[in-house]
């Protein structure tokens, strides 16, 4: 199975009894919430992933990773096997399925794909959604980090990890000319790192732009993608969408700074830079 799946794909396989799909949908708009659209609407069998529960409810930021053991735990309350064949999309303006994609893989998933396009090529292309729940399932998750150099800390960057940065967020948050959408963060961004806007990845349908222009993307962007670097942005979710990108170009040694600004820019003692 290919990291990024096609709607006809997944349409022809869905059936299969090792195929789960899961919606990870989940929006910055505090107008749409994510588990009541999929109620109203997913593809069907689809599980919800739900982004804000699956987070370390003690970290003082948004969104951190959860122990392996909470993890694994919900993942087979949802009805998910690591060895499944698992396939994640969502209905976002700002991708949420690469976060879940990177979670089950840093948890020890063999298989994830990421449905290219989401629910709304799903839609576009004559797919059938439904409002029905899915059935309950058995499944056993080992959840191990077995992948635990895919993740960077705020006090390896503060010491130097050797690698660049990349930043997600829009352009005008990385150069500070507006303000933080969460309380108490500084703007902003990470000295010596480089901007590149989640939105330049994506075509307007949603889908990942082709491989030469994801290329063009992190080449203008000053990051070298089939080099090891550190992504980041606001609070570990948009990251992922670099980290994927850089994947389809076959880089396998990128890391996610988890608290990314949400924790750097709180912390009045890291260094920082606008402009």
């Amino acid at each position: 199975m290919d990291d990024l799946v096609s709607v006809s794909w997944l349409a022809a396989n869905m059936g299969s009894a090792d195929v789960v799909v899961l919606d990870a949908s989940w929006h910055l708009d505090p107008k749409r919430d994510g588990r009541a659209e999929y109620e109203k609407r997913h593809i069907p069998g689809a599980r919800f992933f739900d982004l804000k529960s699956l987070s370390d409810p003690a970290a003082g930021s948004p969104h951190m990773l959860p122990s392996a053991e909470a993890f694994g735990q919900a993942m087979e309350e949802l009805g998910v096997a690591s060895d499944d064949r698992i396939i994640v999309y969502d209905d976002s303006a700002i991708h949420t399925s690469a976060r879940a994609w990177f979670m089950l893989r840093h948890f020890g998933a063999s298989q994830v794909a990421i449905l290219d396009g989401g629910l709304q090529c799903w839609i576009a292309e004559g797919q059938p959604v439904t409002a029905d729940p899915p059935p309950a399932r058995p499944a056993r998750f080992d959840a191990k980090v077995e992948r635990p150099q895919t993740v960077a800390t705020k006090s390896e960057l503060l010491r130097g990890v050797g690698m660049p940065i990349a930043d997600a967020r829009s352009a005008e948050r990385f150069k500070g000319d507006t303000p933080e959408p969460r309380p108490g963060i500084e703007p902003g961004h990470i000295p010596g790192s480089r901007n590149l806007p989640m939105s330049d990845l994506y075509s307007p349908d949603g889908r990942f732009r082709p491989v030469g222009e994801l290329k063009a993307a992190f080449t203008a962007a000053g990051v070298d993608p089939e080099r090891p670097f550190v992504a980041s942005c606001g609070s570990g979710v948009t990251a992922n969408s670099l980290i994927f990108a850089a994947r389809l170009l076959g880089n396998r040694d990128t890391r996610l700074y988890d608290g990314s600004w949400s924790e750097w820019g709180a912390d009045p003692l890291t260094p920082k830079e606008r402009g």
